[in-house]
């Protein structure tokens, strides 16, 4: 990893940092897939101060900041709120993990998923899971690397596009 990244937690004064950052990722990520429209009908969601701040407050929900210097690389949350029944109770969701195009290869996704893991584990959770765009071959092979294996499937609705999702789980 660049020796300058800094992972942290993020807090409620992270919110704009997120917005802007979950913004930017996701559109590079999944614009060329896409509709302008239903892209924007989600982010124009997903992606508020409002929404940020919501989420940064929930006492299941945890973001992880990856920095260089003061820019803004990364970042992870995990919730565990959302369960998934054919998975143990002590269980968590990798709900999101971005990092900005410019830090590809540079192992800040890596730095990420093993602060989340260990958040993860000093959690006491048993699996770690995830839901992932059957269409997302890099995000696919990273989890599959890190011994994520895919367990299920289910519709993500991105504005008017029903897409597939595979959820994929890790033993920990």
């Amino acid at each position: 990893m660049k020796s300058d990244i800094r992972i942290r937690r993020a807090t409620v004064a992270d919110k704009t940092t997120l917005c802007a950052l979950g913004k930017k990722t996701f559109h590079e990520t999944f614009d060329p897939y896409n509709t302008p429209e239903d892209m924007e009908s989600y982010v124009s969601v997903a992606f508020t101060d409002e929404q940020l701040e919501s989420e940064l407050k929930e006492k299941d929900t945890v973001f992880f900041l990856a920095e260089d210097g003061a820019i803004p690389a990364g970042y992870i949350k995990l919730r565990k709120g959302k369960k998934q029944e054919a998975l143990p109770d002590e269980q968590i969701e990798l709900h999101r993990i971005y990092v900005d195009k410019e830090y590809f290869g540079q192992g800040v996704g890596e730095a990420l998923f093993q602060a989340g893991l260990e958040y993860a584990k000093q959690a006491d959770c048993k699996v770690i899971w995830l839901g992932v765009w059957e269409e997302n071959e890099r995000a696919i092979a990273f989890y599959r690397k890190k011994g994520f294996e895919k367990f299920s499937s289910h519709v993500f609705l991105l504005g008017t596009d029903p897409q597939t999702d595979w959820l994929m789980k890790k033993y920990i």
